[in-house]
């Protein structure tokens, strides 16, 4: 995969911040493009990286009870304003013979969320990944977060949490198990 081209990104903030009217050079803004370069290239560090390289601890055990994984803090960044997107993963699956290492599992959401991207499609991409990877009888992502690209501009409805779900195997024709696992990753903790 292609590396970030910092200076690039550096000359494209130095022209936006004349495009609006600013000193690029002026004392607040000299280092500006070189830190807004550098914060895309964190943000969005999942392109150069293959969520497989997540799937090393890989274990055959018998457990067929549901394993979840829930509140898993990500952030990604909205394809439509490069603005970022920030909320919690809730990720399930009932596993067939083989389970994975748990911090894992936030591993794999991080690598698809640190992309430009939009929510509905990241959400399928990690119930996708877990299912072809995984082999489970099923799994269930819910993804819970809040756009900074309508609580802070246009609409501006600050609190508004949008939440996808992506439900495979049995989850998805199973209406029992459905029913449990969605019951499991909204229990209350208080």
């Amino acid at each position: 995969m292609k590396d970030v081209d910092i200076k690039r990104i550096e000359k494209a903030v130095s022209e936006i911040l004349d495009a609006v009217g600013e000193n690029p050079q002026r004392e607040g803004l000299k280092d500006t493009p070189s830190r807004v370069a550098r914060m895309y290239a964190e943000l969005l560090d999942g392109m150069r990286h293959e969520p497989s390289e997540h799937l090393s601890s890989i274990f055959h055990e018998k457990y067929d009870e549901i394993v979840l994984l829930r509140d898993i803090p990500f952030y990604s960044v909205c394809e439509h304003h490069l603005m970022p997107f920030i909320g919690k993963a809730h990720l399930a699956y009932l596993p067939d013979g083989k389970v994975l290492g748990v911090s894992k599992l936030a591993r794999i959401v991080d690598a698809f969320a640190r992309r430009l991207q939009v929510q509905e499609r990241l959400t399928d991409q990690i119930a996708d990944f877990m299912m072809v990877n995984l082999k489970p009888k099923g799994v269930a992502v819910v993804l819970e977060a809040s756009h900074s690209c309508m609580t802070i501009r246009g609409i501006r409805k600050p609190g508004a949490m949008m939440v996808t779900s992506s439900l495979r195997g049995i989850f998805k024709k199973d209406p029992r198990s459905r029913s449990e696992v969605l019951t499991l990753m909204h229990v209350d903790r208080s």
